[in-house]
């Protein structure tokens, strides 16, 4: 029976750790896009064209 409380106290470790190294995986080819300088810009205005879609459609779904 310790061993069992062992692994359910460890399991939030487990479970914190592998979505850092998801997120991390998933983020890490667009830090290799922000190493050349013409992709930083073409990266920054694709963030900020999809931020601010995100931010009209949200507004007009809101209705203000």
């Amino acid at each position: 029976m310790p061993t069992f409380w062992e692994n359910v106290f460890r399991f939030p470790r487990f479970f914190i750790g592998t979505i850092i190294g998801l997120i991390l995986t998933i983020v890490g080819p667009f830090f290799n896009l922000l190493r050349r300088p013409k992709t930083t810009i073409i990266f920054i205005i694709l963030f900020l064209g999809i931020v601010g879609f995100i931010l009209v459609t949200l507004q007009a779904m809101l209705g203000e």
